[in-house]
């Protein structure tokens, strides 16, 4: 239910854009183009997100998981057919390296998880990740497209306006589905209504961020510069767990910075 209390920011946000930012200029009518975008970014980030659910269900689940990761990838490519994105070949050699890098440190330990990511993408849990990130990639895709079809010379406002739709959208979806199938949890939920709050807060906060940036750039670079978030579960996990890093997360993470170095080199 983060999309229900996310929901009310998301509105917010959008009336800032619209009035403080972009002030006089019309809300976007809605096209077509733009529903069909909507509809299929929120459908493949539901599918995307009960894919990793089940995916972490799985015996082997991490390597699942550094399959998923693969969705910066599928990103570049699927924004490539889709929207003709182009980038340029550096940053695709800076997508290829990241995504090594961060494949690295999913992995869990052991000598042998290197080659169980070769040697094991037929595999249950390898397939389950790799159709996550593939779903993950679509509706990225899917939020970039649904900004641009927007007739709105301003980005944020295009980008605010495309977020609280999905939200709605995924709202009634999946508050729709929960109250047919599990409606005790959606009272669980409303009773919880103080932390759902923050973190509905903290989810559109986010969200607004990535629909901005994903409006502004092909949606691959926007992707590979979210990956540095996995310095940030570091710094977290080194200071209240004292975690070491592994030789393999070393190498993984130096490979995760030359690929953020050169997304950001100017074309």
């Amino acid at each position: 239910m983060r999309f229900f209390y996310g929901l009310p920011f998301a509105l917010a946000w959008l009336l800032i854009a619209w009035l403080a930012i972009t002030p006089g200029e019309p809300l976007p009518g809605i096209t077509g183009s733009f529903l069909m975008w909507t509809v299929v970014a929120s459908l493949t980030q539901i599918a995307a997100t009960a894919l990793l659910l089940r995916c972490m269900e799985e015996r082997n689940f991490a390597l699942g998981v550094a399959y998923a990761k693969t969705d910066v990838v599928q990103v570049a490519l699927f924004g490539f057919v889709l929207l003709g994105d182009r980038i340029n070949v550096i940053a695709i050699a800076a997508i290829l390296v990241a995504t090594a890098g961060v494949v690295l440190v999913s992995l869990p330990p052991g000598a042998r998880s290197v080659a169980a990511i070769a040697q094991g993408w037929t595999s249950r849990a390898a397939l389950l990740g790799l159709g996550s990130g593939a779903a993950f990639a679509m509706a990225a895709v899917g939020y970039r497209g649904a900004a641009l079809a927007l007739a709105t010379p301003s980005i944020v406002l295009a980008a605010a306006y495309s977020l609280v739709a999905a939200q709605l959208l995924q709202t009634i979806l999946l508050g729709g589905y929960l109250l047919w199938r599990q409606r005790t949890v959606v009272v669980e939920v409303l009773c919880a209504w103080r932390v759902s709050l923050l973190a509905g807060a903290m989810g559109a906060l986010g969200s607004a961020c990535w629909f901005t940036a994903m409006a502004m750039e092909p949606v691959a670079n926007v992707r590979t510069l979210g990956l540095v978030e996995l310095y940030f579960s570091y710094v977290v996990s080194q200071r209240f767990f004292r975690e070491r890093l592994s030789p393999r997360e070393l190498a993984g993470f130096i490979l995760l910075a030359l690929g953020l170095l050169g997304v950001l080199v100017p074309r």
